[in-house]
């Protein structure tokens, strides 16, 4: 612990979600971490470095997002055992900062008050004083001081205002919060007192204007959250990202597909025929080169979800979606994590320690891999096309793009429900509390770092899982080499060939041939493997010099044959395969996140298991249910 003349070693900072918080630590220890205008977008404890003014090096911990220290969540629970130095790895904290929305005090100060109660030194960062400002609120600082017995500081983080003010207060060392006249518990005449105590400060030291007064916030409000006309916006901004990342990613995509062609043609100009050069311009450029193509699209995914995180619409939508959560047997707290998951099911996953409720959480996990996560966009994209004629507008594509999202959702809702019954009610009551922060304007800082992390972690994993299958599945189209020189003998001589040739029975009735089989089975390693497992086996001879790689590959999908002559590819083909895609679980680090949240491998391989054998029961049902309706 600290003395009278030394600064305090540890800091923790504490407030509810969308508090600044994360932004706060970000502004004091220079580390990149990921700060989202939503509730619960930190759940774990993290750990940085600061100085003072005077040059003191201090560890800061920033302690999940919380509404009380009651522990009836995963991240509460963090967050008090980190206070009270139970936090396996961290001491306890000598000071504490308790950040709060200023345009919020009412809600946030119940947690303030719980901090102070567990007898610690505190220092309150009056954070978002501007949006406070701009609401027509009246702060008085100095009276919110003197009624609390702690300092005050009143700041912009996502500005850097305030911080130097800030740092001067961690200078000094405080005695111990006086203790109040009521403890840290759950009781109804506890929480009265906290009430009542937070009303009259409130009245004395933040007044609200007049009552008639309606904020920027509130009159969108009135549109966004509307019963009918909220629902109309919400789903016009979903078919609008849709529509977006079809449109506005084509011209990059084309030169990302001009580039590769580009570079293949030059190495195979520098190189003589042989296996090598095939290695190198059939193997790692077709195979990484075609799930590089898809980059543009991703990144215009984050981009869109990341203005709606920093904007505040995440909030609106996670508060609309309350409704639907309830009909599916969740509350609305399972919104965010199940919207984490279209982005990736990993941190959708351990976004489900928000939830107050066990059975609840584990509902939220084992569906989140149903909501379609950006790995599965390659392959979506690759397919959507085909389905339409080249005349037919992008609008048609974000359509059955849209589609697909949807029927994983509600898949994802229906199973959700079921579930939830044959688990039982629970114990303890789950209340859902959600924040809905003011409008603000983006954070252009957090979505640029956020969507160059993303858009990096997709090129590394081009770079490492993908090139390495890239390399594995051209030795397996071409070895062992055959005397013929027809390509489809070849091909059915390999070990690619012939691994197909073994699967084929039991893809066939879902409308596939081996070589589709093969690529679905790499790409359980990873969704978007799928692309570069179809631009290796479609493309064993090298290409023609005028051809590029994407729309290569779509023709030679459209171009290949079973054994018959019949195209291999057809409408209902096609659509068989995109239903696999929404439901299979095939993302093996998922099933080692979920193995770790649940503690328990037999829920995650049961879980791995239960949506492979249902993508491939709804893809048989989608494929031989359409023959017998077209035939």
């Amino acid at each position: 612990m600290s003395t009278a003349t030394d600064a305090p070693s540890t800091v923790a900072l504490i407030g509810n979600p969308n508090s600044g918080k994360s932004t706060l630590f970000n502004a004091l220890t220079g580390e990149n971490q990921r700060v989202g205008n939503f509730a619960g977008v930190t759940v774990e404890v993290k750990i940085g470095e600061a100085y003072t003014n005077v040059g003191t090096k201090i560890n800061v911990l920033d302690l999940p997002g919380c509404y009380s220290l009651r522990a009836n969540s995963p991240d509460e629970k963090a967050a008090l055992d980190a206070l009270t130095g139970k936090l396996e790895g961290s001491a306890k904290p000598d000071l504490v900062v308790c950040v709060v929305d200023a345009s919020n005090l009412e809600r946030h100060l119940q947690l303030v008050l719980q901090v102070i109660e567990l007898g610690q030194p505190c220092v309150l960062a009056l954070n978002m004083v501007d949006v406070a400002e701009k609401a027509g609120l009246r702060l008085d600082p100095s009276k919110i001081s003197e009624e609390l017995g702690i300092p005050v500081v009143a700041m912009q983080a996502n500005a850097s205002k305030g911080i130097i003010e800030l740092k001067q207060a961690l200078r000094h060392p405080f005695p111990p919060a006086s203790e109040a006249s009521w403890l840290v518990e759950d009781d109804a005449d506890v929480e009265k007192q906290r009430r009542d105590f937070i009303a009259t400060l409130c009245e004395l030291a933040a007044r609200r204007p007049d009552s008639h007064q309606r904020t920027f916030s509130d009159k969108l409000d009135s549109v966004l959250l509307h019963p009918f006309f909220g629902w109309v916006c919400f789903l016009a901004v979903m078919f609008a990202v849709f529509w977006a990342i079809f449109s506005f990613a084509s011209i990059p995509m084309d030169l990302i597909d001009g580039g590769k062609g580009a570079l293949g043609n030059w190495v195979a100009g520098l190189m003589p025929e042989g296996d090598f050069r095939s290695l190198l311009v059939d193997g790692v450029i077709e195979g990484v080169g075609g799930v590089l193509i898809f980059l543009p699209q991703i990144v215009l995914l984050f981009l869109f979800i990341g203005l709606l995180e920093s904007s505040g619409y995440m909030s609106r939508a996670a508060f609309l979606m309350d409704g639907v959560m309830a009909k599916a047997g969740l509350s609305g707290k399972a919104f965010l994590p199940l919207f984490s998951s279209y982005a990736c099911a990993i941190p959708g996953v351990m976004a489900t320690r928000t939830i107050d409720s066990a059975k609840e959480r584990l509902v939220t996990i084992f569906v989140a891999p149903w909501m379609s996560c950006s790995a599965r966009l390659p392959v979506y994209f690759l397919i959507i096309p085909l389905l339409l004629h080249e005349s037919e507008g992008t609008w048609k594509q974000a359509l059955i793009l849209f589609a697909i999202y949807a029927i994983g959702t509600l898949t994802a809702f229906v199973s959700a429900r079921i579930l939830r019954g044959k688990l039982g009610p629970d114990k303890t009551a789950n209340h859902f509390m959600l924040e809905l922060p003011s409008y603000r304007a983006p954070q252009w800082g957090y979505i640029f770092r956020h969507v160059i992390d993303r858009a990096w972690a997709f090129v590394r994993k081009a770079g490492t899982i993908i090139l390495g299958l890239s390399i594995l599945l051209w030795a397996l189209a071409t070895y062992p080499k055959s005397d013929s020189e027809d390509e489809s003998e070849a091909l059915a001589h390999s070990a690619m060939g012939r691994i197909g040739e073994f699967i084929e029975p039991v893809v066939k009735p879902l409308g596939f041939d081996g070589r589709t089989g093969t690529a679905i089975l790499t790409s359980f390693a990873a969704r978007e493997v799928f692309v570069s497992s179809l631009a290796v086996i479609f493309s064993v001879e090298e290409a023609d010099d005028d051809v590029e790689t994407r729309d290569r590959i779509r023709d030679r999908i459209q171009d290949a044959k079973w054994p018959d002559g019949k195209p291999l590819f057809t409408p209902l083909s096609l659509v068989s395969l995109l239903i696999f895609f929404i439901y299979a679980l095939q993302c093996l680090p998922t099933t080692a996140v979920v193995a770790r949240e649940t503690g328990s491998w037999k829920w995650a391989i049961g879980q791995f298991v239960f949506m492979t054998g249902f993508a491939y029961a709804a893809s048989l049902i989608v494929f031989q249910g359409g023959k017998l309706l077209v035939f």
